[in-house]
């Protein structure tokens, strides 16, 4: 029987009808599924939504327990439990020998007031109106249904596979006992999880060499919200401010927003080229643990000159750390942040890249006056981050879990790394691979003539989702032969497959 159809033409005609209005329990029921949330909450969303658009109308008769409990195949006590949770909210009214039925005086959506038609026709001139247009600007685009394509070559995308779904699901049930929802629930205004802040510095930041003090830390939701917060609290329309050039999109934009004067410098294979230009700047962005989107890392000799120039020329730098923790040698490559002496550079990490991006938490490690201003800012935005989800990143990073998941996913996504080195060898042997240690991306150089937005169309036809390179680039005229591909969200026995499908997308054009 498939999940929400009627168990029975007998059952469909004992219940189709709800006093005199008709009511197609199996139409309502038709996305229940008895995988993902719990069953009773499923029953309860399903029949809450039907109340409020009237497709239940008020007074309607509910089937049976049992009977619901046949249709769905579910227990009936899962079903009588949903039943009194919705007796308990207001939706349902119980009545003795008599069974369930929708409460008279729901507020319903439909037609509880009249649907005013709107048009922009008369209103506001909206264009004239915006003080910036971040819609017009180059962006990262993936397909919303991305999950549908066999050969999902996206970065930054979550493999539930590689989840700790058990772990998680254990310290967010631990932030969720009644002493820990005392601890959280309060309003924090300008605060963090104490417990968190704690749990980053013993088990985050050492293992990238940094020390840090509880007010030079403060937690953002995610690395992106990291960077607006820095940009809009430091830069003015006159700041300078230089980037890598291949870059972060999205970091190039939020610096547009607020500056007119965005410099772009070349990278090598060892990140950032360093030159005497560099000193015009007043902030410096980078990436040097992992160069976005190049995979290059920096050289320590190199880092060490970089904090120097910025010593010199009086240089503040942003230094974006992303997906380092990863990397084999983590420890011997430590943050540009670690070398810091004088509170020059400001460290943006992220606990998003290694756990998965729905949970939005970054950081910001900063000298205690720029932490305090910071957090006046982020109280204006939104206060602070949502408390039960860092309580939850809290006791996943002190049980243990975080340090047990990064080597666990550092052997899965080097297999994964492994397997598309070799692939790409075999396949496409015309192209350059780009690939640092412990990163989840690979830059593809294409040929010269190639056209990259022609093969990721041509490859999209063959099931095969990659990105385009040239958003990547600070440019009017940008090159058009390079690709980005991400291998985190792929299985690893569809990696060889999907590089073939895409060989065969390139050699059609």
């Amino acid at each position: 029987m498939e999940h929400g159809t009627l168990a029975s033409s007998e059952a469909l005609t004992r219940i189709a009808t709800a006093g005199d209005e008709p009511v197609i329990w199996d139409a309502l029921f038709r996305k229940f599924s008895h995988q993902g949330r719990s069953l009773q909450v499923q029953i309860r969303q399903m029949i809450v939504a039907a109340i409020e658009e009237r497709r239940i109308p008020s007074g309607a008769r509910m089937p049976s327990s049992r009977d619901l409990a046949a249709i769905l195949s579910v227990a009936r006590n899962t079903v009588v439990l949903a039943y009194q949770q919705l007796v308990d909210e207001g939706f349902l009214e119980s009545r003795e020998r008599s069974g369930y039925f929708v409460k008279g005086g729901v507020t319903q959506t439909r037609g509880a007031r009249p649907d005013l038609q709107q048009t922009e026709q008369d209103g506001p001139e909206w264009l004239s109106r915006f003080a910036i247009r971040p819609s017009m600007r180059r962006n990262i685009v993936k397909p919303r249904e991305w999950l549908r394509y066999p050969y999902p070559f996206l970065y930054g995308q979550f493999d539930p596979g590689l989840f700790p779904t058990n772990d998680w699901r254990e310290c967010a049930r631990g932030a969720l006992s009644v002493l820990e929802i005392h601890n959280w629930a309060r309003d924090l205004v300008d605060g963090d999880d104490p417990e968190l802040i704690d749990q980053l510095r013993l088990h985050v930041l050492p293992r990238r060499g940094i020390w840090a003090s509880p007010d030079e830390i403060i937690v953002t939701i995610g690395a992106q919200q990291a960077l607006y917060l820095l940009a809009r609290l430091l830069l003015s329309r006159e700041t300078t401010i230089g980037i890598e050039n291949p870059g972060y999109p999205d970091a190039r934009n939020i610096f547009a927003t607020m500056t007119d004067d965005v410099r772009a410098y070349p990278v090598d294979d060892g990140g950032l080229i360093l030159s005497d230009e560099l000193g015009a700047c007043d902030y410096l962005y980078v990436t040097p643990g992992n160069q976005c989107p190049t995979t290059a890392t920096m050289p320590l000799e190199r880092r060490k000159d970089l904090l120097a120039l910025a010593e010199a020329r009086d240089v503040v730098i942003i230094e974006d750390d992303y997906e380092t923790e990863l990397m084999p040698d983590a420890r011997e490559t430590p943050a540009l942040k670690s070398f810091d002496q004088s509170g020059r550079v400001l460290y943006v990490g992220s606990l998003s890249k290694v756990l998965a991006p729905g949970l939005r938490l970054g950081y910001i490690i900063a000298p205690p006056t720029v932490i305090r201003e910071l957090r006046a800012l982020r109280r204006l935005m939104l206060r602070h981050p949502p408390s039960n989800n860092q309580r939850a990143a809290a006791l996943f990073l002190g049980l243990g879990h975080y340090k047990a998941h990064m080597r666990r996913l550092g052997t899965a996504l080097g297999q994964r790394a492994d397997v598309l080195r070799k692939a790409l060898e075999q396949h496409l042997p015309q192209f350059r691979a780009h690939q640092g240690p412990g990163v989840s991306s690979c830059w593809l150089e294409g040929p010269e003539s190639l056209d990259a937005n022609l093969l990721v169309a041509k490859a999209e036809k063959k099931g095969v989702l990659v990105e385009a390179g040239e958003v990547f680039f600070m440019s009017d005229d940008p090159p058009k032969n390079f690709l980005r591909l991400g291998f985190a969200s792929i299985p690893l026995e569809r990696i060889e497959p999907g590089i073939a499908a895409l060989a065969a997308a390139y050699h059609d054009l």
